[in-house]
């Protein structure tokens, strides 16, 4: 075990409750805003003192509430890139990165500093200061920073809600290359499931300041244990649920019976499909096809989303049960047909948790 976070914090009206283990993986902590995310970083820096619990990190310890130790951030061995970069203003690119550094003699401090300058592409701008480059630029500096004084762990808060879209993507590319040479823990915290899902191994799903889910990314958006869960890796169709059998359930707000090839063990809870596993059919006559009608729809440049209510035709467009996420190409195929349409939810894609 190269992580344990162990802790509680009571704040105004909130109260962080997290226990966390993990091998030497990049973590995604993924959730909404106000859900503890980057207040557990700021317990794992030593920038925030738990209440009580344990903060261990590659066998040593940070915090440990019952033999009153709490190490200072100086000596906790961690980097930290913020979500608005801190990077210093009077300091130019080179003295930021250098800060943290002040162990190392005046050639060896010098040569570092190229190394990562070379390293994370800022050849060319040493001399300059952080209002005279961009956005992108400065990640890679707070990164380079981050990372100069060889921590244990990488403490990533929101690195990329700064940047537009375009220059997100370059630069959770370029994220991605930068921490497979890193050989200590990556913690990144991020409310974004792309960002989670393309940069990390494992991802735990936070709510209310606790873990609400754990796991292998794959694993965790297959296959959610909650509702929460669910909801913040992107699943867009979720009804309550009641268990006939143990591969069926009713829903009863769509009026149907699914069946499921999860085992279900529970009695009641909710099901759910996401927008781009449900697929339109010709009429069948197969388990988990329906006859629906199109009650709105919205286009974005390549997909089209489809608002589709099961069993008779909508009367106002916000009368749906589910959306089903489809290719313009697809949407153009079907546009001159007349009547019902027939969806089909494959059994391997329907998953139901616990109410």
């Amino acid at each position: 075990m190269d992580l344990l976070v162990d802790i509680k914090k009571k704040l105004y009206g909130f109260q962080l409750d997290v226990s966390l283990e993990s091998q030497r993986d990049i973590i995604g902590i993924l959730g909404a805003s106000g859900s503890g995310k980057s207040m557990m970083l700021r317990c794992i820096a030593g920038l925030v003192k738990p209440d009580e619990g344990q903060i261990i990190v590659n066998g040593k310890t940070f915090f440990d509430s019952e033999k009153k130790i709490d190490l200072p951030i100086r000596e906790r061995k961690i980097g930290f890139l913020f979500q608005n970069y801190a990077l210093f203003p009077n300091m130019t690119v080179s003295e930021n990165i250098a800060f943290g550094l002040d162990h190392l003699s005046k050639a060896d401090k010098k040569n570092k500093v190229a190394q990562l300058m070379e390293k994370y592409n800022l050849a060319g701008l040493e001399k300059r200061y952080p209002t005279q480059i961009s956005g992108g630029q400065q990640q890679r500096i707070a990164l380079a920073r981050a990372v100069a004084v060889e921590p244990d762990i990488l403490l990533l808060d929101e690195p990329f809600s700064a940047l537009d879209v375009h220059l997100r993507n370059h630069m959770i590319r370029e994220m991605s290359e930068s921490l497979k040479d890193f050989q200590g823990m990556t913690i990144f915290v991020t409310h974004n499931r792309d960002e989670a899902y393309q940069l990390c191994d494992r991802i735990a799903v936070f709510n209310a300041g606790k873990v609400e889910a754990f796991g292998e990314k794959d694993k965790l958006f297959q296959r959610p244990v909650s509702l929460e869960t669910a909801k913040i890796t992107g699943c867009k169709n979720m009804a309550k649920a009641r268990k006939i059998s143990e591969n069926t359930v009713a829903v009863p707000e769509w009026g149907v019976r699914l069946d499921s090839k999860m085992k279900i063990e529970h009695e009641e809870g909710h099901i759910g499909i996401r927008a781009n596993h449900i697929r339109i059919v010709d009429e069948s006559t197969k388990e988990n096809c329906f006859k629906v009608w199109i009650a709105d729809e919205s286009d974005g440049p390549f997909r089209t989303f489809l608002y589709l209510k099961i069993g008779s035709q909508p009367e106002k467009l916000d009368d749906f049960h589910f959306q089903c996420e489809i290719s313009r190409e697809q949407r153009n195929e079907i546009k001159d047909r007349s009547g019902p349409l027939y969806v089909y939810l494959n059994p391997e894609y329907v998953f139901f948790v616990e109410k």
